[in-house]
């Protein structure tokens, strides 16, 4: 098979393609030595085939060309397969010899059975279990002499073995192949040894090169098979490709070729558009007489790269670049070039482009003008994406400058009306305040930013803020109106090169909000018609974000105002805690978070702080109303858990009417948490609904967060409220915060809490320390959320500071109590309010003996103010009357309010008590 392949691929080659002159031949030798005798016949074959490929067409030629070039291919390939079979079979063989020999001679037992009486005896049952195990064709063990110990063949043992053994004997394996009994073979030497190295034995392993190379004879076949696939797959595919060629040159021959490429190079150079052809590299490949005219190109300028022929830079990376350009203009020296350019192989055709050029120098002006209208529209373009970025009126107008500067104008200036920047609608005037200033200088000498101008009737932007419309001045040196702005000023600016202004009035609907002037001074040309529409487009567009940040500012400086007004001014004064907080409104605009503290009866105080998801009007005016009811259920003195409840009843109501009614949206997301701490007991009560928990630092610096429990927002309803009693040691740090401190959109509120837990464990002891450390580790760049802080550090009001008594539910105990009290007035140093409290407890303590259940005590704290509280087991609540003058009771009460400063009363789970304070002398 390989012969007739090669017979094949010998008949197929034939003579290089020169053409031959019609009738010429060559006579070839008969005879002769083989070698010439082969070429011979080759040339023979040769020049018998090229008459036929002559009369064919150039399809045809190809068609046969490729045939035998495949038939070529195919051969090698076989003779490749086989002889790399072969050589993958001897390879195989030595290794496979090489490794069961070496084996063997390390295998237990096989140095013990050489030193014994009877080593073919114990030896030869192994070597041929070894041999059918391992596939080979023997496995031999000799002695360092080479006598055999075992064969296959059991005669052949205690005879000498064949095959070189002198490397084995140094102690090094030896792979051999040699032509045996069994045919040609390959076999592996390798020395047995003792624990020293000595070389005690040896044994052999061989294999035939056809056991191991049959798997590949037997594969030859289907090797054979898939070649003549291929070969009628390619002859196929070939055919195809001769048929496409055949229809591409419609049966051409050689001749009939040659003259269509010499209609078309004569075509090709007479055209009067240029035509170059580049590669995919960038190279010339070729180019008409045309092409060379109008890019005046070197003689030698064929096969160099477009770069290298003095083009300018932005022509040559055109070309070089490949892409598609449809009538790009170009100025090339002094002519206006056309370019058109179109890649080569969009459809399969070769790497590289065509590019066509047409001179179009007569289109000159109108391109220049087609440009300016191009960078017009960008402008215009620009002023929509570009200005308004910002709701700020300051931002907006500098936006404006930066835009015009260069493009447009060498300095632009915007002059507002000061009820704009502050968000109000303004009124007719002169007097404006130059808000943005932007140039290509900076020491021009125009009016600085913020100065306050008023302007004369007889200038410019006088006239343009009286009409309504834009004003051209288009040489500042004959506008004698401007100049009598400011005499001194003007010639300045004049001075100073600039030449030509236009002044446009910013209007949104039929508001004037004030002027933008443009100024030109470092190109000689003044401002025209053209620029002055370009002006009044640039100034409207101006005028809708202008217009819009100033509504903006004003809703905005209401809900400011609104929420200051609504959020404490001042903490109350109290005993009970030290209280330090912070309030950070949000970056975007007014939220609704909020904070309180209130002080309660019997020197109590409460905190509470809220949250109302949301920002505008709407959440400060809630956040407003819902801070109004914590006050009003303050005054009722409610546990915290009672307090929520009523506030959730109070939002659900809100929510209910406003859906009734189509108003505002409800109060959904509404939070907050309400805290009582008493400084007697030093007990701590905290209830919240839907808020984050609050953060206890201890005075040994540790920080807890206390389980509270946590009940739904406000509004939801369904769920009652529960409340956490805590027993606080003095100096403790109670902090209460919004969402806004520990969480955002790019951190869980889980990672917001660690950190404000190693804030706190770093902060100083006083709550001003404390907000200002937490403030400055947790505030974000810009807060997208408001924050409210607040730090109260806990106090205790010393045992000395109170008095309490039992009574008895006996009228006649009223007496003790009065003495009771004198005595600890008078230690107190309050003698002077000995008779007043006297009469009040009097009062109070009878209605609980008379009215109340049992048990009956008294407790007077020494605060701020003097408490006087009076609990009984009676949730009867008192009432307050006016009593007629033949009434003989119903005074007490109205008798205790005259004398008191606050009294109230407040309900435990088990009474009520009854309380009343006296300010201190």
């Amino acid at each position: 098979m390989v012969r007739h392949w090669g017979r094949s691929r010998a008949r197929s080659t034939g003579p290089p393609g020169a053409v031959r002159p019609r009738g010429a031949s060559r006579a070839l030798p008969e005879g002769g030595p083989g070698p010439r005798r082969d070429a011979g016949e080759r040339r023979r074959s040769a020049a018998a085939l090229w008459p036929v490929l002559r009369r064919r067409s150039v399809a045809g030629q190809v068609f046969l060309l490729q045939v035998v070039v495949v038939l070529v291919l195919v051969a090698a390939a076989v003779v490749a397969l086989v002889l790399q079979a072969r050589h993958d079979s001897t390879q195989e063989a030595r290794h496979r010899s090489l490794a069961v020999a070496g084996t063997f001679a390390e295998a237990p037992g096989t140095l013990a059975a050489l030193r014994g009486p009877d080593p073919t005896a114990v030896l030869q049952p192994r070597a041929e279990a070894a041999r059918e195990a391992t596939g080979v064709d023997f496995i031999v063990v000799m002695a360092t002499d080479g006598t055999r110990y075992t064969h296959p063949l059991p005669d052949r043992i205690g005879k000498k073995f064949v095959g070189t053994i002198e490397p084995a004997l140094a102690g090094e394996p030896v792979t051999e192949e040699i032509e045996g009994t069994i045919g040609r073979l390959v076999q592996a030497v390798v020395p047995i040894r003792e624990p020293d190295g000595t070389v005690v034995g040896l044994v052999s392993a061989g294999i035939t090169t056809e056991r191991v190379g049959g798997a590949a004879d037997r594969q030859l076949p289907l090797v054979l098979t898939a070649a003549g696939v291929g070969l009628a797959v390619a002859t196929a595919g070939t055919a195809l490709v001769s048929r496409r060629l055949l229809r591409q040159t419609r049966g051409l021959g050689p001749r009939e070729m040659t003259r269509m490429y010499e209609h078309h190079d004569a075509v090709l150079h007479s055209v009067r558009e240029g035509v170059l052809i580049l590669d995919g590299d960038g190279a010339l490949l070729l180019a008409n007489d045309e092409a060379r005219r109008l890019l005046d190109l070197p003689d030698d300028a064929e096969g160099r790269h477009v770069r290298e022929l003095g083009l300018d830079p932005a022509t040559a990376e055109l070309l070089a670049s490949g892409r598609v350009a449809t009538d790009e203009v170009r100025l090339v020296k002094d002519r206006l070039l056309a370019i058109n350019q179109r890649p080569t192989d969009l459809t399969g055709g070769p790497a590289g482009s065509v590019a066509t050029l047409r001179d179009s120098t007569e289109l000159r002006a109108l391109s220049g003008r087609a440009e300016m209208a191009r960078e017009r529209l960008d402008m215009l373009y620009a002023a929509g994406v570009g200005i308004g970025t910002s709701l700020d009126v300051t931002r907006t107008a500098q936006e404006l400058t930066e835009l015009a500067v260069p493009r447009f104008a060498d300095f632009v200036t915007v002059d507002l009306f000061d009820a704009v920047l502050a968000g109000e609608q303004p009124e007719a005037g002169l007097e404006l305040r130059r808000t943005g200033f932007g140039g290509i200088r900076d020491d021009a000498p125009l009016y600085p930013v913020g100065r306050r101008i008023r302007f004369v009737p007889s200038s410019p932007q006088a006239r343009s803020l009286r009409s309504g419309q834009a004003i051209l001045e288009p040489r500042l040196n004959d506008a004698a109106g401007w100049q009598a702005q400011d005499l001194e000023r003007t010639a300045q600016v004049l001075e100073y090169g600039i030449h030509s202004l236009i002044t446009a009035p910013l209007r949104a609907g039929s508001l004037t909000l004030g002027l933008a002037n443009f100024w030109r001074s470092r190109k000689p040309e003044p401002f025209d018609a053209e620029d002055l529409a370009l002006a009044e487009e640039l100034v409207a567009r101006a005028a809708v974000s202008i217009d819009n940040a100033r509504r903006y500012t004003r809703e905005h400086t209401m809900a400011v105002t609104l929420q200051r007004s609504l959020l404490p001014r001042s903490l109350p004064e109290q005993n009970a805690l030290d209280v330090a907080y912070r309030y950070l409104p949000a970056q975007a605009g007014v939220g609704g978070d909020w904070f309180d503290v209130l002080p309660l009866s019997g020197a109590r105080v409460a905190l509470v702080v809220g949250d109302v998801v949301g920002h505008g009007l709407h959440a400060a005016a809630t956040m407003g109303r819902l801070r109004t009811a914590v006050h009003n259920f303050t005054a009722l003195d409610l546990a915290p858990d009672e307090l929520l409840t009523l506030l959730d009843e109070m939002v659900a109501r809100i929510d209910q009417h406003e859906a009734e009614e189509g108003g505002s949206a409800p109060v959904t997301g509404a939070t907050c948490l309400y805290t009582i701490y008493d400084p007697v007991s030093r007990r701590c009560a905290i209830a919240r609904a839907g808020h984050p928990p609050p953060a206890l630092v201890l005075p040994d610096g540790r920080v807890e967060f206390p389980e509270v429990p946590a009940g739904p927002p406000l509004g939801l309803g369904g769920l009652p409220f529960e409340t956490a009693d805590l027993e606080l040691a003095e100096g403790t740090r109670l902090v209460l915060y919004t969402d806004g401190l520990v969480e955002d959109r790019a951190r869980d509120i889980d990672v917001g809490l660690g950190l404000l837990r190693e804030a706190l464990e770093r902060a100083g002891p006083l709550p001003e320390d404390t907000c200002r450390t937490v403030v400055d580790a947790r505030l974000p760049a810009r807060p997208g959320d408001d924050i409210a802080l607040i730090v109260a550090r806990t106090r205790a009001l010393g045992a000395d500071r109170v008095a309490a008594w039992d009574v008895p539910a006996d009228p006649a105990a009223v007496a003790d109590v009065r003495s009771s009290v004198t005595r600890r007035l008078a230690e107190w140093g309050l003698d002077e309010l000995a008779f007043t409290t006297e009469l009040i407890l009097s009062e109070l303590v009878t209605n609980a003996i008379r009215y109340g259940g049992s048990p009956i005590r008294v407790r007077v704290l020494r605060d701020r103010a003097l408490i006087c509280e009076v609990f009984d087991g009676s949730s009867t609540a008192p009432h307050l009357r006016y009593a007629g003058m033949t009434d003989e009771g119903g005074r007490g009460l109205f008798l205790v309010a005259q004398l008191a400063e606050r009294w109230g009363t407040r309900y435990l789970p088990t009474g009520k008590v009854i309380w009343a304070e006296q300010p201190l002398p």
